[in-house]
């Protein structure tokens, strides 16, 4: 468009003259360029170009230009104009396609909105929002919609809001990180700042990816146990060609669900050409392990494994500027991601740009869910509807790898998924039989008095319990009983040092040594250790199940000698929905002596998934998404609020007491390196911690956030040391009378 666009700029430089600005209408075709090269894969590249060339489109606002630019600190909304515009240019009947426009244009900073009901909706923005660009600029706008809404139907069903909701949320992703990168381009050139290297091509990849998994997979050694593992592998990989979407997993403990799960991906993704691998687990003390698994088996080929938890990661960055530059948002453009359920699924229901950036580079994955049959309950039927709109519209394959398949067969669950024929492994119930390695018994009650002695009693077991809390009280009461051998796992201590919990875990076990945890479920989904016994508080049966891979795993010892003991935690009862899930689980032991047994599982979920209804698993997150022919009313915002898979919000606190931690919190200071490189040299030096209480650290000067003019409150960094301790983590409780001497276990 003509608008004499070279007296228009995006972003100030350092110049007086203003030569080295960004002119807006460069800033403008960039992104719209780079919206269209993330868009053209899912199908939406004309879709994500016209978000591109309209989103900053109220910096033709005067105001803009004569003071914000010009370091003036009065806002100017320069985001809703564009979309606006686009609404008042819709043709009759494309309302709808307008809309979900307009709301990732509006939403490029703040987040996307909901259409009606808040302050905060676009509803209400457009209706306060008063246009002061030139008329000339206006009119010389260009907007063709029907072509982007052909692309947007054929992404959705008839009539169906909740999908196009996942098509506004995909362009909305696109915008966000054509943005971002554009800006970020921009301050580098002027900064001389060293860039994050772009990660290499799934694609090109796959022949030596597929060559060093096979020699990683002839080094098994010969044994019963891995024959059968390696009859698993083979199995599932025969059906690495079959048509993506939707499939199952279903091995036993031990039976090699990750190594067989990645076998598939590997062929799967060069049979069909998918863009990348996302392998997302429960808990971060799996992804420890399974990303150093994946690094070691790769490691002739190069750093293509991105390991995404606890991102150090900050959602209210400033708008403009080079502090954005700054702003770590992952894009997961890895070839291989490895993360949490928590930063997929939250993602995926994301309405802050900084957590659904990586969204389209999503589509076009193989995502394999460990443990599948830890989705949370209340958000079940959000969770797997999302999956069939990734598998449906965006050329995901999805594996729901467990030991335990839950009843997600919309055979079964009423709003499931369809997975009739979809099991990749041979014979699910008679891997169950074969691959018996442990007997679970039923315990009754048991305070810790009996808990402690009867760990004490063996050489070598574990103790799981439900809470963070109850595992350290029971360790110190332990501690202080002299129980020797002791060992605590916990999420209070940070990656790198559970990493070494673990080998020296293996190491006694192997060795024959006394070696006797007490942990939290964190262990539970496929941490490879092989306990000869152990003891789990009450809890649902997929977790009872999981713990009993722990025990046994590698199928050496008598079964008879081998048994996991189930019993009610009397000194810390277990409240909420496990307790629900523990009532239940009783229900079925009561009718079933075999709780491993197929039927006793199948059993199991009926009770806690079927009984209860649409409504408490989530459905009316999906009937919130209305569309009709006069436009959308979506709660973007409102369901991310609701979307969380843990109640508490947890952010991270930087424990630097390792020489490699210090160092990179030094790096925190070089303005060349960027916040995403230190955040992910970070990672494995952080404790995840409620919000409220890292408040308090900082208030009692306990911690504190590093480089705050350069990094604002990314990185927040543990100040008094002896809050962390070995055996125990990090201590943040009661922070107000916390101090270098006052603190003991």
């Amino acid at each position: 468009m003509n608008t004499r666009a070279e007296t228009y700029f995006a972003h100030s430089g350092k110049r007086d003259d203003k030569s080295d600005w960004q002119p807006l209408s460069t800033h403008l075709a960039q992104t719209a360029a780079r919206a269209e090269t993330a868009g053209a894969p899912l199908g939406l590249g004309q879709a994500a170009r016209l978000a591109g060339l309209f989103h900053d489109f109220g910096k033709y606002d005067p105001a803009f230009q004569s003071k914000r630019l010009t370091g003036g600190k009065e806002r100017v909304d320069h985001s809703t104009a564009g979309g606006k515009l686009i609404l008042d240019r819709a043709p009759a009947g494309m309302r709808p396609i307008a809309d979900i426009l307009a709301a990732a244009i509006l939403g490029h900073h703040a987040g996307l909105p909901d259409t009606t009901g808040s302050a905060g909706s676009m509803a209400a923005r457009l209706d306060g929002f008063t246009d002061k660009i030139a008329p000339g600029i206006r009119s010389a706008a260009r907007i063709d919609l029907p072509p982007v809404g052909h692309e947007i139907i054929a992404r959705m069903r008839p009539g169906d809001g909740f999908d196009l909701s996942v098509v506004g949320r995909m362009l909305f992703s696109c915008l966000v990180d054509a943005d971002f990168r554009d800006t970020q381009a921009y301050y580098d050139s002027l900064e001389g700042r060293e860039r994050d290297r772009d990660w290499p091509a799934l694609g090109p990849l796959l022949p030596d990816l597929r060559a060093a998994f096979e020699r990683a997979m002839t080094g098994f050694a010969a044994n019963d146990l891995n024959r059968r593992r390696s009859e698993i592998l083979a199995h599932v990989r025969a059906g690495a060609d079959k048509t993506p979407g939707l499939f199952t997993l279903t091995v036993p403990t031990g039976g090699g669900k990750t190594l067989a799960s990645l076998g598939f991906a590997l062929d799967h993704a060069a049979h069909h050409g998918q863009r990348r691998i996302i392998y997302a687990i429960p808990y971060t003390s799996i992804i420890d392990q399974t990303a150093a698994t994946f690094r070691k088996l790769f490691e002739g080929v190069g750093d293509i494994v991105l390991e995404h938890h606890s991102a150090i990661e900050t959602e209210k960055g400033q708008e403009e500027g080079r502090d954005k530059a700054h702003l770590a948002m992952e894009d997961w453009a890895a070839p291989i991601v490895v993360t949490t359920n928590v930063q997929l699924f939250e993602s995926l229901f994301a309405a802050r740009p900084g957590r659904a950036r990586k969204l389209h580079n999503i589509a076009g994955s193989v995502i394999i869910l460990d443990e599948a049959q830890c989705l949370p309950r209340k958000l079940l039927l959000p969770a797997l509807r999302m999956i069939e709109t990734l598998t449906t519209h965006y050329g995901c394959t999805v594996v729901l790898c467990t030991a335990t398949q839950p009843a997600f067969d919309s055979a079964q669950l009423k709003r499931g998924l369809p997975l009739a024929g979809r099991e990749l492994a041979p014979d699910p119930a008679g891997l169950a039989r074969a691959l018996r390695r442990t007997r679970i018994v039923q315990g009754g009650a048991m305070d810790d008095a009996a808990l402690i002695a009867a760990l004490g009693g063996t050489d070598q077991g574990m103790v799981i319990v439900n809470s963070r809390r109850h595992a350290l009280t029971l360790f110190q009461a332990a501690h202080a009983e002299g129980i020797g051998g002791l060992i605590h796992l916990t999420t209070r201590q940070y990656p790198a040092h559970r990493r070494r919990i673990l080998a020296d875990i293996r190491e006694r076990l192997k060795a024959g040594t006394p070696c006797r945890l007490i942990a939290t479920s964190l262990i539970e989904a496929g941490v490879d250790l092989d306990f000869p016994r152990g003891w789990r508080a009450g809890a649902g049966l997929d977790s009872v199940v999981q713990a009993a891979g722990r025990v046994n795993r590698e199928g050496k010892r008598p079964l008879a000698d081998s048994t996991l003991t189930v019993f009610e935690a009397t000194d810390d009862p277990a409240k909420g929905e496990i307790a629900e899930l523990a009532r239940a689980m009783r229900s079925v032991a009561a009718r079933y002596d075999d709780l491993l047994a197929p039927e006793a599982i199948r059993d199991w979920f009926e009770e806690v998934y079927w009984s209860i209804g649409p409504d408490r698993l989530g459905q009316p997150m999906i009937d919130a998404f209305i569309l009709s022919r006069s436009g959308t009313d979506f709660p973007y915002r409102t369901t991310a609020e609701q979307f969380r898979m843990i109640e508490t919000r947890m952010v991270p606190v930087i424990v630097a007491t390792e020489a490699a931690a210090e160092a990179e919190v030094r790096r925190l200071s070089f303005t060349q390196i960027s916040s995403g490189t230190l955040a992910r040299a970070l990672q494995p030096f952080t404790v995840q911690i409620p919000a409220r209480d890292r408040v308090r650290l900082i208030a009692n000067g306990h911690a504190s956030f590093a480089a705050p003019e350069l990094r604002g409150d990314q990185f927040c960094v543990l100040n008094t040391p002896s809050l962390y301790r070995a055996e125990t983590g990090l201590w943040w409780e009661g922070a107000e009378y916390l101090g270098e001497e006052s603190w003991m276990l």
